[in-house]
């Protein structure tokens, strides 16, 4: 059986949503390479857009992710973000992602953060 990928992205083009899932331990050349087909996937969004960020399988991200993390955000802030929804279950494993979020969405992206999917998908509905 083959393992799911660490880091998956894709869209949802016709609720402009770019949905992002985080799983197990990510260390940095991993992620990298996870990370490689990200950057084409906002061209297809327009601005304005919403980042569902599925955390609730992340068991560890180590520190030397925090720059590819930083680079993403700073992308969809490039691209236009409107808002992102996280799912992280456990606040424990935050991984600094409210305070990368502090410096590269520069406090002008709203960022709601729930405990479950199922929480922050009825929030979409909204």
């Amino acid at each position: 059986m083959e393992a799911k990928p660490i880091f998956e992205a894709e869209i949802d083009a016709p609720r402009n949503l770019l949905r992002t899932h985080y799983r197990g331990h990510m260390t940095e050349p991993r992620f990298r390479e996870a990370f490689g087909h990200f950057e084409g996937l906002l061209s297809q969004l327009k601005p304005g857009f919403t980042i569902l960020a599925d955390m609730s399988e992340l068991d560890l991200m180590e520190l030397d992710c925090a720059p590819i993390l930083g680079r993403i955000m700073d992308l969809c802030r490039a691209s236009k973000v409107g808002t992102v929804v996280r799912v992280i279950p456990d606040p424990a494993k935050d991984i600094g992602v409210n305070i990368l979020s502090i410096v590269h969405y520069r406090g002008k992206v709203p960022i709601a953060t729930f405990d479950s999917l199922e929480e922050a998908l009825k929030s979409l509905k909204g």
